[in-house]
């Protein structure tokens, strides 16, 4: 058993100290993955936590809060991220393969990769995968978008979000088609 520091990604100070079951000597992919099964299971706070490269492979991370969380080049292979809040979150590098993401929220998540792609044009952050489409806070699957009519995005958000939706219905599909998000594979 040892004590391991999870930095915060702005200040770089001591966010929470976990203890894990690990020698000094194992990479710090498997102790910050570790880290955050600790932190998960002791209530210690992830957001904004730096978590570049962890080792999260088939973790169950379901309704985590990793607002901000820098998840650079970690391995999410196969994690159940399923409502998972990922605001702002940095994927840049990250693995998404196999990875359950049905209502996690990405909006801002950046990094663009295979499997999150983020635009952000006039009122609203944009950002999709393969089959999740997420435009401001409403988040619905992509075929569900292309089938709503005018009275149903009004609701969303009244007149800012008709025109919005009038503006760039067409290009946002557009550039979903030519530059799709890989699948992850898992039941979405």
């Amino acid at each position: 058993m040892i004590k391991f520091h999870v930095r915060n990604r702005f200040t770089g100070e001591v966010q929470f100290t976990a203890e894990i079951d690990c020698s000094e000597d194992d990479a710090t992919s498997a102790k910050l993955g570790l880290a955050v099964k600790w932190a998960l299971e002791n209530g210690a706070k992830l957001t904004e936590a730096n978590l570049t490269g962890a080792n999260l492979r088939g973790a169950y991370l379901e309704g985590a809060n990793l607002e901000w969380a820098y998840l650079r080049g970690a391995n999410l292979e196969g994690a159940n991220i399923t409502g998972a809040n990922l605001i702002g979150a940095t994927l840049e590098g990250a693995s998404l393969a196999g990875a359950y993401l049905r209502g996690a929220n990405l909006a801002g998540a950046n990094g663009i990769n295979d499997w999150v792609k983020v635009i952000q044009i006039e009122t609203y952050v944009i950002t999709y995968t393969a089959e999740i489409l997420q435009i401001g806070c409403e988040q619905h699957p992509i075929a569900d978008w292309r089938n709503f009519d005018n009275r149903r995005i009004a609701k969303m958000d009244g007149k800012t979000a008709l025109k919005f939706w009038g503006k760039y219905k067409d290009w946002i599909f557009q550039t979903i088609a030519l530059w799709p998000a890989k699948p992850t594979d898992a039941k979405q």
